[in-house]
């Protein structure tokens, strides 16, 4: 008796290894930890009234036409941000919802920068061969402005009621006439309890009507600097200004504080509301650098980049922001709704004085090169969006010459278009900073210096699971032990782990068969 059990103990031991084996293998193609237990994407905790999409699409994808309402509104666009919704990422959306993959939906796309490009570039070839496109096109080959130039650049830039085609001198030392804030086009119902749009910021929303003045007066004064525009005069205490730094520095000398700050948030790709909650709907891309002590890449929210200008004096109190955004405009803007929580919000960088007239000079000039782009290539889908850059660009750009370093990813531009002569300042800057269009490999000083947070305050992100991933990660960058998801050496370790595991289970088979033998 004491024999036999002893004789079918090896056996129930190679039995049990050669399952444990099998599991491993099992586990290792479904994109696990290293401990074996698959990765499940954390719903929580959140921030108060706030819900994930996940939720609400579990609540709602089941009524009759509402996922494709929201797709819709989805395809409209917003002005923040670098969440492009290109018609296959938006297919990708829709199939994540109808097979009811939340999992996956929590981590939209979740895709590479390299993968992200091509359906882009198959827009831009739809819209070229559109004929009325072409014809623009063909009116525009980098010649001096026309009449109808000049009027076209209406399109490309938010005015007011001010004219290009007329000259004209404004005073700000009479308080704006403009109407206040109000959601009208901002807000939409969706039925179900769904609103898209966000309502008043309660300390940036009552300055709305001297925002929009100094927001459309910048544009405008911005403009003066493009061929066949009539010229335009602001001033203020009996200075004069032909161009924004000029205002700038107008209104420091007349007693006003001017701050110009840059400011990184997450992006909100969704501005929904559920029930009265904020819907968190950040946009994820693969960083392409490995969680440590897993198989997974780190997938990060992408970021939205803004220049802000503070104002306050005895003449003027306004906040604008300058950008380049999804509807194809680089502008200075107003920017007073209420932001969602999670989305947070860093200063990387604040300019007082020489400093912040600098900026303001580079925001203005970047805006004349993107109406030249605009003029030139009509055909560029999105209004030029990705393929001159993304709202991070034009940012990163201006941060290499302040500083002598960008700290923005994603960066989409195309170099090859920055090729007007007019704009050589310009095309300099965009050809300085790193980009990501052919999938390369982001720096970790740029994954984390696009965060809306500092590096020592990683823990208070609310977005469910990322602040543990990027704590992990930044220890493994600072204390040297990186990985890449790509290149030479992660594929030789990841190749030594799965050869570990074949010899594993050929060993448990080889003792099996033994054992039957004997």
């Amino acid at each position: 008796m004491e024999s036999n059990r002893r004789m079918h103990r090896p056996g129930l031991l190679q039995a049990g290894m050669g399952r444990t084996a099998f599991l491993l293998v099992v586990l290792g193609a479904a994109g696990c930890t290293r401990s074996g237990e698959p990765f499940v994407v954390p719903e929580g905790p959140l921030p108060p009234n706030t819900v994930i999409l996940a939720q609400m699409m579990r609540e709602l994808s089941d009524r009759p036409g509402f996922t494709e309402a929201m797709l819709a509104q989805l395809n409209q666009g917003e002005k923040r941000g670098p969440a492009l919704l290109t018609p296959a990422l938006v297919d990708q959306l829709r199939k994540l919802i109808v097979g009811k993959d939340w999992q996956g939906l929590d981590r939209f796309p979740g895709w590479t920068m390299r993968q992200i490009n091509p359906t882009v570039r198959v827009v831009g070839h739809v819209v070229a061969k559109d004929e009325k496109v072409k014809e623009l096109a063909a009116r525009h080959p980098g010649a001096p402005a026309s009449a109808a130039d000049v009027e076209q650049m209406k399109d490309f830039v938010d005015l007011g009621t001010y004219a290009l085609s007329k000259a004209e001198t404004v005073s700000l030392d009479d308080p704006s006439a403009l109407p206040g804030f109000t959601t009208e086009g901002l807000v939409s119902e969706l039925g179900a309890g769904v609103v898209r749009g966000d309502g008043p910021n309660p300390e940036l929303a009552p300055l709305h009507a001297e925002s929009q003045r100094l927001a459309d007066l910048l544009n405008r004064l911005s403009l003066n600097g493009v061929e066949g525009s009539a010229p335009a005069v602001v001033t203020i205490v009996g200075k004069e200004a032909r161009t924004p730094e000029q205002l700038e520095a107008a209104l420091a000398s007349s007693g006003h504080s001017v701050v110009v700050s840059d400011a990184r948030y997450f992006a909100n790709f969704g501005h929904f509301h559920y029930k009265g909650q904020d819907v968190m709907m950040p946009f994820w891309v693969n960083s392409q650098i490995l969680v440590p002590g897993t198989r997974r890449p780190l997938l990060v929210p992408v970021s939205h980049a803004e220049y802000e200008w503070k104002v306050r004096g005895p003449k003027i109190n306004a906040d604008v922001s300058w950008y380049f955004g999804i509807d194809g405009k680089a502008e200075f803007r107003t920017m007073d709704t209420l932001d969602q929580s999670w989305v947070m919000g860093r200063h990387a960088h604040e300019y007082r004085g020489a400093e912040a007239v600098e900026v303001t000079r580079l925001a203005g000039k970047m805006m004349v090169a993107y109406v030249h782009q605009h003029l030139a290539r009509p055909t560029l889908p999105f209004g030029g969006y990705y393929a001159l850059g993304v709202c991070q660009d034009s940012v990163a750009a201006i941060e290499q010459k302040m500083t002598g370093k960008s700290t923005l990813f994603p960066n989409t531009a195309d170099v090859a278009l920055f090729d007007d002569a007019r704009d050589a300042e310009v095309n300099g800057l965009i050809t300085a900073i790193p980009k990501d269009r052919s999938g390369r490999l982001p720096q970790p000083e740029r994954i984390f210096g696009s965060l809306p947070v500092s590096e020592a305050q990683l823990a208070s992100i609310s977005v469910p699971g990322l602040a543990n991933d990027l704590q992990a990660v930044q220890t493994a960058w600072h204390s040297g032990h990186l990985r890449r998801v790509r290149g030479r050496n992660f594929v030789l370790v990841l190749w030594l782990e799965v050869l570990g595991v074949v010899l594993a289970i050929v060993v448990v088979i080889l003792l099996r068969m033994r054992a039957r033998r004997s």
